[in-house]
């Protein structure tokens, strides 16, 4: 599994693929080939939430060593674009400009160019990943609600701290200061700002 949470695109790419009925493409994708380890490589990072970039595909398939062969990155680079054309990988944007392009799959089943079936992965896989992915998504709303929550409590308490300096002000402003009114009205907002700052500071 990747250390890296994916983000909302990369889980979206990743629920296409994994509901994706058999999908076609227009290049051959023959177990043995070049296109067809790219695939299976690119296929099993993206069932672990993860999308290589090309030497990431290249450390998987040959090495360490050839990570460095820049002909070979080329190779790859272009026989990657090829697989782009033909329906089978897509390129991510980069995270950063200098960074290596990153690959995601459209599917996990294919009919290639010569009407041959190639599955890049099992159905347990696929169920496997399925249910990481929902286990993740569950995740993501219960984070998103909690969050949700402490935005409106913390926008409640800062409101009621304006209201009670604001009473504060108002009460000092008077002929005659009403002293329960302003010791009471002060306090709460000595208090209040203690909590937010508690609050903030914990978000932080």
């Amino acid at each position: 599994m990747s250390q890296t949470k994916p983000t909302p695109s990369e889980i979206r790419i990743l629920e296409e693929a994994l509901s994706a009925d058999l999908t076609s493409c227009s290049i051959r994708l023959r177990e043995g080939e070049h296109q067809y380890g790219l695939a299976k490589a690119i296929a099993l990072s993206q069932l672990e939430m993860h999308f290589p970039d090309t030497r990431e595909i290249i450390r998987g398939l040959y090495g360490e060593e050839k990570t460095s062969d820049i002909q070979l990155v080329r190779k790859i680079q272009t026989i990657l674009k090829k697989m782009e054309k033909g329906n089978i990988v897509q390129i991510l944007p980069k995270k950063r400009p200098w960074d290596l392009q990153r690959y995601g799959i459209f599917s996990f089943k294919f009919e290639d160019v010569d009407k041959n079936y190639v599955t890049l992965a099992t159905d347990e896989q696929i169920e496997q990943a399925q249910s990481v992915l929902r286990s993740l998504l569950t995740d993501q709303a219960t984070v998103a609600a909690r969050i949700s929550r402490n935005r409106i409590a913390t926008g409640l308490l800062a409101l009621v701290l304006v209201v009670s300096y604001a009473t504060c002000v108002f009460a000092l402003l008077q002929p005659v200061v009403d002293a329960i009114v302003f010791i009471s009205s002060f306090s709460l907002a000595s208090a209040l700002a203690l909590a937010l700052g508690k609050r903030l500071a914990h978000r932080w």
